[in-house]
């Protein structure tokens, strides 16, 4: 399974907006071939930091996510809306695995 961590940073003035585009993009991300979680957290305390965590039965289909409509449409729509890049870091899930075995 592969799996994406990435951390966002959100101006503060569009965290309500950040929040209705990224669930907007997480229930289309969850109906993709191959995708396991498509979780969506956001810190207590800075408000303003999120954590996106997806995860995927293999790199293809974490790939094909990248050019979805409604990935491409929530890149564009937040793009403005972070005070810095966004960070993905990638990694290889091991338990549960893609097959559901823990």
């Amino acid at each position: 399974m592969v799996v994406t961590i990435v951390h966002v940073y959100v101006k503060p003035q569009y965290i309500d907006d950040f929040i209705a585009a990224t669930r907007t993009n997480h229930e289309a991300s969850i109906q993709e071939t191959g995708n396991r979680r498509f979780d969506i957290l956001q810190q207590d305390d800075p408000p303003d930091k999120f954590v996106l965590y997806e995860a995927y039965v293999s790199q293809a289909d974490a790939f094909a996510h990248k050019k979805t409509p409604h990935y491409l449409r929530w890149r564009k729509t937040v793009a403005h809306w972070m005070a810095k890049p966004r960070e993905g870091v990638s990694y290889q899930g091991l338990y549960p695995n893609a097959d559901g075995d823990v």
